[in-house]
């Protein structure tokens, strides 16, 4: 590597500067200016705070929302109103916290892996996931969502590991391509697992399918109180890579000339995407596409800077989940669309839109 490369790429990763030379791509964009992606950010909070409270007031029994400020603000258990309010509570909070883990830990996963395709499925989180609950309920007869996301926490975080661990054999360690390969074989095998046992028992068939659509409806404090310390592990660790998954954007060799060590990097941000995706399939369910649009979809916003990118994907994921939700909750009046089927209606086109746009694909 020569010294002006070595020099360029240190650029590219430092804090405030940029390559030569790349600074007239978007004058006066969002990219140039810090300012602007903060106020983006900021706007994207504040939607992201109307939508929470959306979220507490549509239903199949609506309600206004100077009723549910009164049910935060003093709540009358003898107000069915009130009681319908905090009944809805843990399923927004659910909603932020998954929505914003599936999203964080999408961002990452695409930097790690160097795939712009990658979401929780390219280290067998989901997989992992379902296989342990179809385990779960038909070994040990676990019929509760409490129960559920042990088991699905533990495949999930035992999937990723074996992914990982088959990745990094050989000379090269875990590369990008080793990684996809590793993800998709390990997917294939414990699917076909899941559907022997699935097959052969149709009262674990009637419980798993509920999971399995994935959503946030049903669910209760024991579900978000059991996943909260992992999701704040996780985004811990996650947000603090931001300069790790710029270095590693650059490729192995350079991020390497920069004084990162490749391997540990990756497995430092590896842990954090599992404590997040883990935690987020073990209390929601499998959710499609919330990990692997957001992060496309906010790089318009912020260009290739994962010290942004990161920030931005918690915030406007859960934007994602939660608009979801609240159209599923009223689609189909007196009932429901689970979100995990609404964020695949919903992020399946946009996805196609950015990729035609050619402009959300580059990491």
């Amino acid at each position: 590597m020569t010294q002006s490369s070595t020099t360029a790429a240190r650029q590219a990763a430092s804090p405030g500067t940029s390559v030569p030379g790349t600074e007239a791509r978007a004058p006066g964009s969002a990219r140039a200016f810090p300012g602007k992606r903060a106020a983006w950010l900021l706007a994207a909070v504040v939607v992201l705070a109307v939508l929470a409270g959306a979220s507490l007031a549509v239903g199949a029994r609506g309600l206004p929302l100077g009723t549910v400020w009164d049910a935060l603000t003093q709540f009358d258990p003898a107000n069915g109103d009130h009681a319908v309010v905090h009944a809805r509570i843990p399923r927004t909070i659910l909603g932020l916290l998954a929505g914003g883990a599936l999203g964080l830990a999408g961002a990452a996963m695409q930097g790690v892996a160097r795939n712009p395709l990658a979401d929780p499925g390219i280290m067998g989180v989901n997989a992992g996931a379902a296989l342990a609950v179809v385990t779960g309920i038909y070994v040990f007869g676990v019929g509760s969502l409490s129960g559920y996301i042990w088991f699905a926490f533990i495949g999930a975080a035992v999937a990723a590991v074996v992914v990982y661990f088959i990745a990094s054999l050989g000379r090269d360690g875990a590369t990008p391509v080793k990684l996809a390969l590793a993800g998709a074989a390990l997917n294939a095998g414990l699917y076909s697992l899941m559907s022997v046992i699935l097959v052969s028992s149709q009262d674990t068939l009637d419980k798993f399918r509920f999971w399995q659509v994935g959503g946030i409806a049903g669910r209760d404090w024991s579900v978000v109180l059991a996943g909260l310390p992992f999701l704040a592990a996780g985004a811990v660790v996650v947000l603090l890579t931001g300069r790790i998954l710029n270095s590693l954007a650059l490729g192995d060799d350079i991020a390497r000339g920069l004084g990162q060590r490749v391997g540990l990097a990756r497995g430092i941000t590896a842990l954090g995407i599992v404590l997040l995706c883990g935690s987020a399939t073990a209390m929601a369910g499998p959710i499609a596409f919330v990990g692997l649009v957001i992060p496309h979809a906010v790089r318009f916003l912020t260009g290739p800077d994962y010290r942004w990118i990161l920030p931005f994907s918690l915030v406007v994921a859960p934007v994602l989940l939660l608009g979801a939700d609240i159209v599923g909750r009223v689609v189909l009046l007196p009932g429901e669309v689970p979100a995990g089927i609404m964020t695949a209606l919903i992020g399946a086109p946009v996805f196609v839109w950015l990729v035609r746009r050619g402009k959300g694909a580059g990491l």
